[in-house]
């Protein structure tokens, strides 16, 4: 099948750029003797685990779920995170992960014992109070954030029962940043890091980014290691599938209000919402900014919602209804995201390897309807 074949819209995994991100993370894995773990929240589309398994050593998950999926598709480690479990999910829990890590002392107490029982190794994670990204919903460190103990908790002392330590406080971010967390977290709580067995540094590293100080991040993880004696963790979801993805949308309509308006058969809010909520402008293959090319138009899509809007782009040639366009870095937040908000169909899936694509997965008014 050749991309003019494939339904819009449509997201598209690159399986030969998946690969460049994996090669370079497991060599990560190799030069620091660190272990990298798939943060299914950014991307689980498991049709790749068995890939992505060959390079990595495990998965980390935000709930029961994401959990279930890693343990039924993923050869690896099984680590879940969650600011608060639930009692009737904590025993399927426990015995389907091998790492389980807590975000308060109340929770250690009901669970922690359960969870060793279950021969599960047990973490805590801490909030360094170290934001390196200026605030923001994407910030685990701002202020009144329910993620972490504090290094003021009256509990604190608590850290001591534990086999690991876990915080995650980057977004998008390089090594530079982390180091300055990693600063933090020693100066804080340094001695709750000793006979740890392992410490998890989190996720939002964006180390397949060509700016990324690889060698920097594999020098701080032989450091610490030598210093702690402690097995580490990297747990990043966007640089597993950072540019490995494409939406390929067509265009429905052309409409004018002050200036012309392409409305499309995808949308912000349903198909790539962190458009709205970082906000950020994706990038269009052939588009560029607002009045740099000669026909400019408003991207919008087809729900009622005024404010559903991708962004301004100018085309070398007018748009017209039939047309497509490929939206690029689609991989990530996209597929886990999405929603049928005014009945807007879910995009189609299809894997791409080299120059031909085959679709892996569809969804209908069965899939809509379900979710009511």
């Amino acid at each position: 099948m050749r991309m003019d074949q494939l339904p819009t819209p449509c997201y598209v995994i690159d399986e030969d750029r998946l690969i460049q991100n994996l090669e370079i993370l497991k060599d990560i894995e190799t030069a620091s003797g660190c272990r990298i773990l798939l943060a299914q929240k950014a991307f689980s589309c498991y049709y790749y685990y068995p890939l992505i398994s060959r390079y990595l050593s495990g998965t980390t998950a935000s709930g029961l779920f994401e959990a279930r999926l890693a343990h039924e598709e993923f050869q690896g480690e099984n680590h879940v995170f969650s600011p608060a479990y639930k009692e009737e999910e904590f025993g399927e829990i426990s015995t389907i992960c091998d790492h389980i890590v807590f975000n308060s002392a109340s929770q250690l107490d009901k669970f922690g014992a359960r969870a060793r029982e279950a021969g599960a190794s047990i973490g805590m994670r801490i909030n360094p109070l170290c934001s390196t990204q200026g605030g923001g919903i994407y910030d685990p460190c701002a202020r009144y954030s329910r993620l972490g103990m504090l290094p003021t908790d009256p509990h604190i002392e608590r850290l001591a029962e534990v086999d690991g330590i876990h915080f995650h406080t980057l977004c998008e971010q390089g090594a530079e940043p982390l180091l300055e967390t990693i600063r933090a977290v020693e100066k804080s709580l340094g001695p709750y890091l000793k006979n740890k067995k392992w410490i998890n540094l989190g996720g939002g590293h964006h180390i397949t980014k060509p700016y990324y100080n690889r060698q920097l991040l594999i020098d701080e993880i032989k450091r610490l290691q030598d210093k702690y004696g402690a097995v580490i963790y990297l747990e990043p979801g966007e640089a597993i599938a950072l540019d490995a993805g494409y939406l390929v949308s067509s265009v429905v309509d052309i409409t004018r209000n002050g200036m012309d308006i392409a409305l499309l058969d995808t949308s912000a809010e349903c198909h790539m919402p962190d458009v709205l909520e970082m906000p950020y402008r994706p990038q269009i293959i052939g588009a560029g900014k607002k009045g740099e090319k000669p026909y400019t138009y408003r991207l919008s899509s087809c729900t009622c919602l005024a404010g559903d809007v991708i962004g301004d782009y100018s085309f070398d040639k007018p748009l017209k209804p039939g047309d497509r366009l490929v939206f690029l870095d689609m991989a990530i937040y996209t597929m886990v995201k999405n929603n049928t908000f005014n009945g807007m169909p879910l995009p189609a899936i299809a894997a791409k390897k080299g120059e031909a694509y085959k679709i892996i997965k569809t969804f209908g008014y069965q899939d809509f309807k379900s979710r009511l």
